[in-house]
């Protein structure tokens, strides 16, 4: 099989469209590391994702019969991309299939390239099998993101350039997972002329469909998937990507948002290029390997494999960066509610800076306080923090890896309600124009709403924290409701953020 797939990758034609993408050395971050970090920017293709090698290929491959039916992809945004233009520069009529929740940055972009865009059903999921419907009733030709043969050779051209690029020793190669079409490709060829090389797949935590697979032996289905590094948001790994990797990679790293919104930074710190939260996925997982491995004076790439990501979500990112550094944290502290107690809070922290104080009054003994504080790397991090504030008589709990406290707490800090019978439940739903008001409505129920809390990231997906005044009899139909709204709901009513700052005191 691997002598197949060499084959094909050499013989892969992906230069009509694609360009040969640059790899850069990341110079702070590796003063930083102690290692040698070196970027391959596959974020600078004309589509700027990687997606437009492995459309290409295959696109060029088809027959004249099979290009006179047209293609059809269902796609949320890169493979959309590429196949748009690889139609377009062949002289193929193309029909992308988008969700509606799809951001219009990237609708107008897949237009602008000569794709015909249909908008349908608020998930990929629904997109696709509307994709394949068309292929049915119209004879479209279905060109698959990453579980095609001369997609995963297309895909595969990056390792091709790579080890041109770099002369010397090449200890590990970090590559981001989806569907799993990059790292096949890179994979089955450096394993076949460099097998010394480690090649490492880096999946998020919420979306890990390879190391899934890779555990259980099997391709498996995520019951849920993240959404905020959407490039890679898939659900179940392909069947010929996942079998090259069961052969071919090394291991799978699993990296968090915050982790990823880290590696933005760093990429951007380093090269000024923005990249998309799955662009940076490689990159997340590579320092996670040094901080795990210790190691030094190592040759690592980190393959950047994208930059379409919309303006509004930076704001996110930025947020979440220095948590995912390890350069802030998100505190919950308890003081006495005296004058001059917010001093000594202060003076506790020793030399760090406050980032973020929320604070709002109580009763006349305690106050509960929601506060950031900066962190620097020879201060012992979190728990000397932690240990100093005890020191001084100063509860506190970490709140820097509580999701719902750094997505909605921290907007929120503002007393305890007098309520009865409250429950809090956290939901994600599709992300469009009128998409609040149909949640809202869909909501309606006999219970009253008594907490709400709701905003935008930029994201296809909104965030919503709501409390409800549920007696306990209720709890189960309440339950059963929410099943049949079919929203992804985590119920968050004994979360620690929640219980200290704003549910009801007896």
């Amino acid at each position: 099989m691997p002598h197949r797939y060499i084959k094909k990758i050499l013989a892969a034609n992906v230069y009509d469209v694609a360009v040969e993408t640059p790899v850069e050395s990341a110079r702070g971050l590796s003063t930083r590391l102690g290692n040698n970090i070196l970027i391959k920017r596959e974020d600078l293709q004309p589509v700027f994702s990687f997606k437009i090698r492995g459309a290409y290929n295959c696109i060029s491959q088809l027959t004249h019969a099979q290009r006179a039916c047209g293609v059809v992809a269902a796609s949320a945004g890169n493979h959309a991309q590429g196949v748009a233009m690889s139609a377009k520069h062949l002289g193929i009529k193309a029909t992308i299939v988008m969700p509606k929740t799809t951001p219009d940055i990237k609708v107008n972009s897949v237009k602008a390239l000569g794709g015909k865009v249909i908008l349908f059903g608020d998930s990929f999921a629904e997109a696709y099998a509307h994709s394949l419907q068309m292929v049915a009733d119209k004879g479209l030709v279905y060109i698959h993101p990453f579980d095609d043969e001369n997609v995963i050779a297309g895909q595969g051209t990056v390792a091709v350039e790579l080890l041109r690029q770099i002369r010397g020793n090449i200890d590990a190669v970090f590559v981001p997972v989806g569907g799993g079409g990059l790292i096949a490709g890179i994979a089955v060829y450096i394993k076949y002329l460099r097998p010394d090389i480690k090649v490492i797949g880096v999946e998020p935590e919420d979306s890990c469909c390879l190391k899934a697979a890779l555990d259980a032996g099997e391709r498996v289905v995520l019951p849920e998937v993240g959404i905020f590094a959407e490039g890679v948001a898939v659900a179940q790994i392909g069947e010929l990507t996942f079998e090259l990797a069961q052969k071919y990679v090394d291991e799978v790293i699993t990296v968090t948002t915050d982790e990823l919104c880290a590696a933005i930074k760093d990429v951007y710190d380093d090269t000024r290029a923005i990249t998309e939260p799955a662009g940076a996925c490689a990159l997340a997982g590579l320092k996670k390997y040094v901080q795990r491995e210790q190691t030094q004076d190592q040759t690592l790439v980190a393959v950047a494999s994208g930059a379409n990501v919309n303006f509004d979500r930076l704001r996110h990112v930025a947020e979440r960066a220095e948590i995912g550094e390890g350069r802030e944290a998100l505190i919950a502290a308890q003081i006495p509610e005296q004058p001059g107690s917010f001093k000594r809070f202060c003076k506790a922290l020793g030399e760090r800076n406050i980032t973020e104080f929320n604070y709002r009054y109580a009763d006349d003994e305690q106050a509960q306080v929601f506060v950031g504080v900066q962190l620097k790397t020879d201060d012992g991090g979190r728990e000397q923090l932690l240990q100093e504030l005890q020191q001084h008589d100063i509860p506190a709990l970490d709140l820097s890896d509580n999701e719902m406290a750094k997505t909605h707490i921290r907007y929120m800090v503002g007393g305890h309600a007098k309520v009865d019978s409250e429950v809090v439940y956290r939901f994600t739903f599709p992300e469009r124009p009128g998409a609040l008001l149909k949640f809202l409505n869909k909501l309606g129920q006999p219970w009253n709403i008594s907490m709400f809390h709701y905003r935008n990231h930029g994201s296809a997906f909104g965030r919503v924290l709501v409390a409800m005044q549920v007696p306990d009899a209720d709890k189960s139909k309440l339950e059963g409701y929410l099943h049949e709204l079919g929203y992804a709901f985590h119920e968050e009513t004994q979360n620690p953020a929640y219980q200290l700052f704003l549910s009801p005191q007896p």
